[in-house]
């Protein structure tokens, strides 16, 4: 059953309407106290242009959403005083992306898209014809925050840093299906994939593996049809490109057994203006 919130936030909502959400890795408790990291706050004081008294909105991955009233603020700095939970902590989909990393606003595109749609670990992999040697994971793990932040989500995607598909494949754990894309056609329908996989225990424990612009080699998607807890799944008759591949399998998983079955928290025409 999915609950409504929207009463305890319209009664907190009646003293202020939040006008930014945040990330923090503190502890959120009523009374409480939050400082602002300096990036945090050059962005309340400065673009935003909020000043004490103003309602913040701030999230830790574990303790849920809680308002927050700006006080002590001056040039450089301020403080978050934690005053009502908006909304308690609840469980997400299990699922994680792996996915050759493309050209820098690609990628950036895929983790921003990824962490609006739910997903739980993003893990770039070199493949063979992966294009791309650098992968930044603090600055990927940026992105995510930011796009947590604007999407609602409780959570922060982690972001795993880079590793070549073999210590992939060597780390991922058995009990968890790794689902492969495979424009050559040889898996069934993603459709047909979940429904079959829809009565075993590990249906929430799941990832999808992108491959690179070139895709996957011979080589590597034997090595990968070798392995008991791979299923090559078909995306229909078109070639997508990888970064449509990616939202599209996690789009369907969600549709089909993930969280779209649950609503927004609230609807009351109150729109955060968070970061982008």
């Amino acid at each position: 059953m999915v609950e409504d919130y929207s009463v305890a936030y319209d009664a907190v909502m009646s003293e202020e309407i939040p006008q930014a959400r945040l990330f923090t890795a503190a502890a959120l408790t009523e009374g409480a106290a939050v400082e602002p990291n300096p990036g945090q706050a050059h962005y309340l004081l400065h673009v935003m242009r909020l000043g004490n008294g103003a309602g913040v909105v701030l999230f830790n991955g574990s303790d849920g959403d809680w308002l927050t009233r700006i006080e002590d603020a001056n040039k450089k700095t301020c403080r978050l005083a934690v005053m009502s939970q908006l909304r308690p902590q609840i469980s997400e989909p299990d699922l994680w992306l792996a996915f050759a990393p493309l050209k820098k606003a690609r990628t950036d595109f895929i983790i921003e898209k990824a962490t609006e749609l739910g997903v739980a670990r993003l893990l770039p992999v070199f493949t063979e014809h992966t294009n791309t040697e650098r992968v930044k994971s603090e600055r990927l793990a940026g992105i995510a925050i930011e796009a947590a932040e604007q999407c609602d989500r409780l959570s922060v995607p982690e972001v795993a840093d880079a590793v070549k598909l073999s210590i992939l494949i060597e780390n991922w754990p058995a009990s968890r299906w790794l689902l492969v894309p495979d424009e050559t056609g040889g898996g069934p329908p993603l459709v047909d994939v979940v429904a079959e996989l829809g009565n075993t225990k590990t249906t929430m424990s799941a990832g999808f593996l992108i491959g690179p612009e070139g895709g996957f080699s011979a080589a590597e998607l034997d090595a990968l049809g070798k392995l008991p807890f791979v299923r090559r799944i078909g995306l229909g008759p078109r070639i997508l490109r990888a970064e449509t591949a990616a939202l599209a399998v996690v789009s369907c998983w969600q549709a089909l057994i993930g969280d779209w079955t649950s609503s927004p928290r609230f609807n009351n025409g109150y729109v955060f203006n968070a970061r982008r």
